[in-house]
């Protein structure tokens, strides 16, 4: 009895995890897949204050992948992996502005773009 209730209760999970997109949201995520990028996000940022901006977006991205993919290690490493992950995000928060130049410095050597 308890092994059919253990198997009822695992098909019943695999039947709630399982994701089923909507017609109608999976015609407009076509749709946008068609269009492309947006140009917006291949516009470079002008001003020293929107590449900082975009850098700390970037870092506080990275942080958030970083305390993801602690939480998949387990309790045992999850502590210090955590601390690691915010102190290298404080640092390279605290270091933006030099991040921010060598960054640039990079992209003038090593040009990317194909133009």
């Amino acid at each position: 009895m308890k092994m059919l209730i253990g198997a009822m209760t695992l098909a019943l999970c695999g039947l709630a995890s399982a994701q089923v997109t909507p017609p109608d949201v999976a015609r407009h995520q076509q749709q946008e897949l068609k269009r492309g990028d947006p140009p917006r996000w291949s516009q470079p940022d002008r001003t020293q204050a929107a590449q900082l901006a975009t850098l700390r977006k970037e870092i506080n991205a990275a942080l958030r992948e970083a305390l993801e993919t602690c939480k998949q290690q387990g309790a045992g490493a999850n502590s210090a992996c955590v601390k690691e992950a915010h102190q290298i995000a404080r640092n390279d928060l605290s270091n933006q502005r030099e991040i921010n130049l060598a960054s640039r410095d990079l992209s003038k050597t090593y040009e990317t773009s194909g133009k």
